[in-house]
């Protein structure tokens, strides 16, 4: 789906556009093999393992191409074109994941050359198409600093309330039933005023939930998107 609009500063800084695992893919274009590698990493060692591990992989390969960002805690990124002319390779796979914003993740793309020239058009779209494939696979995600509310209602009113609840979005991570139901919500940061507005409101007054803590989630899924560029140079 996708990313929803920030309204300033503070609340960008509370959310993140990364991948939930490991994702791979392969493409072809006249002969030559295009195998992409995508996956989440926190640190500069982490990025740099993973790279060394595909080359290990594919040292038979006559390029293993790279690029990466890290923001969450460092705001680093790099990139390599493996002896590709300039341009045409790590530039690419970089602008893959600046142009949908992930970041804490690292992309590899290794070319097996099919013997036909491609020329800066054909390696460009070549190396964007991989990489954007890879990413897809590994499963892009906006993670967010989200607040824990946890609520007892009664038996009465639970329905209506996970009705409505749903109706608007929250999410709902842990339910208890006992002499009433505890409820665990998880509410994005920039959503808390509004989550109990809506539950004093939607209980008429009976309801007051509780923060319990804060924790870093999953708040949805992304689209990834990619300029294909020409057929033709």
């Amino acid at each position: 789906m996708p990313i929803p609009p920030l309204e300033n500063r503070a609340q960008k800084a509370l959310r993140r556009i990364t991948v939930s695992g490991y994702g791979e893919s392969y493409y072809e274009v006249k002969k030559s093999k295009f195998i992409g590698y995508c996956k989440p990493v926190l640190t500069v060692e982490e990025a740099n393992s993973f790279v060394d591990e595909i080359r290990k992989k594919h040292s038979d390969a006559r390029h293993n191409v790279y690029a990466w960002i890290l923001k969450k805690e460092i705001g680093l990124q790099k990139y390599s074109d493996d002896g590709e002319p300039s341009g045409t390779a790590g530039l690419p796979v970089m602008s893959v994941l600046t142009k949908n914003d992930i970041a804490d993740c690292v992309i590899v793309v290794t070319r097996y050359f099919g013997g036909i020239l491609l020329g800066k058009g054909g390696l460009v779209r070549a190396y964007t198409k991989a990489a954007a494939l890879a990413l897809k696979e590994a499963g892009p995600k906006i993670m967010e600093m989200c607040s824990v509310f946890n609520m007892h209602v009664d038996y009465s009113m639970y329905d209506k309330i996970v009705f409505e609840m749903k109706a608007k979005g929250y999410h709902i991570s842990n339910t208890d039933y006992g002499e009433d139901i505890s409820i665990d919500v998880r509410i994005p940061v920039c959503r808390e005023e509004e989550f109990k507005a809506f539950i004093i409101d939607v209980s008429s007054g009976s309801l007051t939930p509780v923060k319990t803590g804060e924790i870093e989630a999953e708040t949805e899924d992304v689209e990834v998107t990619y300029d294909e560029g020409e057929e033709e140079d």
